[in-house]
């Protein structure tokens, strides 16, 4: 008996196989040939390829081939593939399933993969799709390639499939009646089966996956699995920690164990998700039947990625949540559009994963790439800019590579003053931006503003595609995390098409920092997190997914304008608030209840699970300051260095002694010393609030 799961389960799934006797026919044939050999096999969702190749797999494990099975959503370069997983060896059976989520990792199998594997490697596709007639017609493939169309299983391979699964005969007629022969409604029908319920509605597919949903649903065990089968439909994938959040449950465990057991979902690298048509139906289905059951779907899963990423360390992790984040806003007719790539489900969400960014700023041949694909779209003077700045500390380059490791896009972010950086190059978009900013901006101290100045896909530029909503997640991440700024300034080449998208997140369009460059026309668009800081950004959007018009949404407002301070006059303020703390009322008049310290420590209170407030009341705001202040102390107690100056400031404002000479004696200090240490204190709680008011960052800034 096998002691290892993944062996029961491809067992299990083994003797669950049927039909295909003529594909089965065929692969054994190639395999015993002992020739290299490609077997294409297509067909619609639903209809058994995945399945089909892990019964290939099993058939050349039998007869002692070495199996290599990848899944194409999961291979970000087929360069480390054949370094890391595919061995050079004569008996190669490589299966890769998936290659209809990008166009491009098929092509990338075509021309780079296939010619590089051993001469004998059997090598086995899966595909929605037939192959492009390139591959048909190029001569090197012609005798090669097999091409093997999926379609329904016929009657008694049906009957045999229920069987197995062990569904009584009376149930097994109705339902072949009307499933003709279609893989995953035949599983369906096992579902419902199982749960003791009854597969009814002779419809044609796809219609027949709704009607064996409506009957999966009213079969469910509990109410509480019908909301799990429910929500994970409404999220791009589901973790079990997700799952909890959206059924309001401390373990979700038992429900997601339940959903991982359904035949309808499937699991990935994110997590599982239903299979795309019945994602579909079981969405339509929530739609229209509970609208507001949907609406708090999506508020509870706004609520969890919030969460996760104010108080997620892994930033690959928050670059992630952004993207289901966004996955939310797939129906809105302004911003869904702009988001297809993710909107597609797990298989955008896949096309997303083989793209991978630069881990730092780039130089050298990366750098080059970056100016080619500038040179291609905007000239000669923009590939000159992007390698002047590559040389300039304001500025940073980073390529976004496709799973052929060749760059396939890249940006550029430069961080501005009031002024152009001095000995920088002369660039009309710096000049134009920082015009704005000097008359405008209300740059503090060491506030900065970040241009993006540039950002493009090298095949479709600032089109919709899946390198540009990549760009924009990681921009977005850019935003919120780290030193934050206090403006960011985004060029368009089309300032009229993204108009409509800029607006619903909020940025702005300001015509007088618009700028000519290369003889093309930009129009700039600006957001200021000093007034709409992250976390109240993110609640904005929240919002405006589920509201009938996006645009009646205000971004949140503070209880009075929000108040740009200098350093001086914060640190009075942060002085008297420091004489007032141990008095129930006595921060309510404080001047910092106005500034971005409060307002994002407000904004990330509000994220709830039930919306952002778009007012936030003066009590809030007085809690919120004293949080930061309690914080900030917080952080110099943990501080060795500042332990003394902590003391100081505990006995004499936190926790006050009641005069600055009994705070002395408690702390056994001379007068002199106390006082040094309780300025030092004064200083230091100053520093660490000034710096979380310029970076917006509220609880978790640095």
């Amino acid at each position: 008996m096998s002691d290892r799961l993944g062996d029961r389960l491809a067992t299990a799934r083994e003797e669950g196989f049927v039909g295909r006797r003529g594909e089965t026919t065929a692969f054994r044939e190639l395999l015993a040939a002992g020739r290299g050999a490609a077997v294409y096999v297509h067909g619609p969702g639903g209809i058994g390829k995945t399945t089909l190749l892990h019964h290939f797999a099993q058939i050349a494990r039998r007869a002692g081939r070495t199996v290599v099975q990848l899944e194409a959503s999961g291979v970000r370069s087929f360069e480390e593939e054949l370094a890391e997983r595919i061995p050079d060896r004569p008996d190669l059976v490589l299966l890769i399933d998936g290659l209809d989520d990008a166009r491009a990792a098929r092509e990338t199998v075509h021309r780079e993969l296939l010619p590089r594997l051993p001469a004998d490697a059997l090598v086995a596709l899966a595909c929605r799709t037939a192959p492009p007639l390139s591959w048909r017609l190029d001569p090197a493939w012609q005798g090669l390639l097999r091409l093997l169309p999926l379609g329904p299983l016929d009657e008694a391979d049906s009957r045999e499939l229920l069987t197995r699964r062990g569904v009584p005969p009376a149930v097994q007629e109705q339902g072949l009646a009307f499933t003709r022969g279609h893989p995953l409604a035949l599983a369906l029908v096992a579902d419902v089966a199982a749960l003791g319920g009854e597969a009814a509605g002779p419809e044609p597919s796809p219609q027949v996956v709704r009607a064996l949903l409506a009957s999966l649903l009213e079969a469910v065990p509990t109410p509480l699995h019908r909301t799990a089968l429910e929500a994970s439909s409404q999220v791009l994938s589901t973790t079990e920690p997700l799952l909890a959040a959206l059924l309001d449950v401390p373990d979700a465990r038992p429900y997601f164990d339940w959903l991982c057991g359904l035949s309808a979902v499937e699991s990935g690298a994110r997590g599982v998700h239903p299979h795309d048509l019945v994602r579909d139906a079981l969405d339509a289905e929530l739609r229209w039947r509970d609208p507001e059951r949907r609406a708090a779907l999506h508020r509870r899963a706004s609520a969890y990625y919030q969460r996760l990423f104010t108080r997620e360390d892994d930033r690959g992790r928050q670059r992630a949540v952004l993207a289901d984040f966004a996955y939310l806003h797939r129906d809105s007719p302004v911003v869904g559009p702009l988001l297809e790539p993710v909107a597609r489900g797990a298989a955008g969400a896949a096309r997303l994963d083989r793209l991978t960014v630069s881990p730092g700023p780039v130089t050298g041949g990366e750098l080059v790439e970056a100016c080619t694909v500038a040179a291609i779209h905007e000239g000669i003077e923009a590939a000159r800019l992007v390698h002047e700045w590559s040389r300039r500390p304001e500025a940073e380059t980073y390529t976004v590579r496709g799973p052929d490791g060749v760059a396939a896009g890249f940006y550029t972010l430069i961080e501005l003053g009031g002024a152009p950086p001095p000995g920088g190059p002369d660039d009309p978009a710096v000049r134009a931006a920082c015009g704005w900013l000097d008359a405008y901006g209300e740059l503090r101290g060491d506030e900065t503003a970040l241009l993006v100045r540039f950002w493009m896909s090298r095949d479709e530029y600032q089109a919709v595609s899946p390198v540009q909503t990549l760009i924009t997640l990681r921009l977005t991440h850019h935003y919120l995390t780290g030193r934050q700024p206090a403006v960011t300034l985004l060029p368009f080449a089309d300032p009229e098409f993204w108009e409509p998208g800029c607006a619903y997140v909020d940025f702005a369009r300001l015509p007088a920092a618009d700028f000519t460059s290369g003889g093309h026309r930009f129009g700039m668009f600006v957001h200021d997190w000093r007034r709409v800081p992250g976390l109240a950004w993110l609640a904005m959007l929240t919002e405006r997914e589920r509201a009938e018009d996006p645009f009646a949404v205000a971004p949140p407002a503070p209880s009075g304008p929000l108040r740009v301070l200098d350093r001086e006059v914060f640190a009075a303020a942060v002085r008297d608030a420091l004489r007032e703390f141990a008095r129930p009322d006595g921060l309510r008049d404080s001047p910092l209840l106005e500034t971005r310290l409060v307002a994002g420590r407000c904004a990330a209170d509000a994220v709830d699970g039930t919306g952002a407030r778009e007012r936030v009341a003066a009590l809030e705001r007085v809690a919120a300051l004293r949080d930061a202040i309690r914080a900030a102390a917080a952080a110099l107690e943990e501080s060795p260095p500042d332990r003394r100056a902590f003391r100081a400031l505990h006995h004499t404002y936190l926790r006050p002694a009641g005069t600055q000479a009994r705070a002395a004696e408690l702390l056994r200090l001379p007068m002199t010393t106390y006082r040094r240490h309780l300025a030092a204190g004064i200083g230091r709680l100053t520093e660490l609030l000034w710096q979380e008011e310029l970076e917006g960052g509220g609880p978790e800034a640095p």
